[in-house]
């Protein structure tokens, strides 16, 4: 079993929310492919990284994860790509982990 994270901007380089509809239709998606989501969006997690330049670079994100049995790079990798474009990201990190279900 995996669990896949999915680290997703609340701002755009403006610094304008983006609208819940992307969000919503985030979780639709992969709850009809994966049989379910849950999404962290009431709290947004700050993340912080240094850019090529050496500057701190921060932003608000909303985690959304998912629990598969098994691990499809490929879809995994096309679904981020889609995801980079309709949030207008460089990059959209996603990250998978194995877990045990107790």
């Amino acid at each position: 079993m995996h669990l896949v994270q999915i680290f997703l901007p609340l701002y755009d380089a403006r610094g304008e929310a983006f609208g819940r509809s992307l969000f919503d239709r985030v979780r639709g998606e992969l709850t009809d492919v994966h049989g379910g989501v849950t999404a962290f969006v009431r709290s947004p997690a700050v993340g912080a990284w240094e850019d090529e330049a050496g500057r701190v670079q921060r932003d608000e994100v909303v985690l959304v994860e998912v629990m598969v049995a098994q691990l499809d790079h490929g879809w995994w990798a096309r679904y981020r790509q889609q995801l980079e474009q309709r949030f207008d990201q460089d990059e959209i990190l996603v990250r998978a982990m194995g877990i045990e279900r107790l």
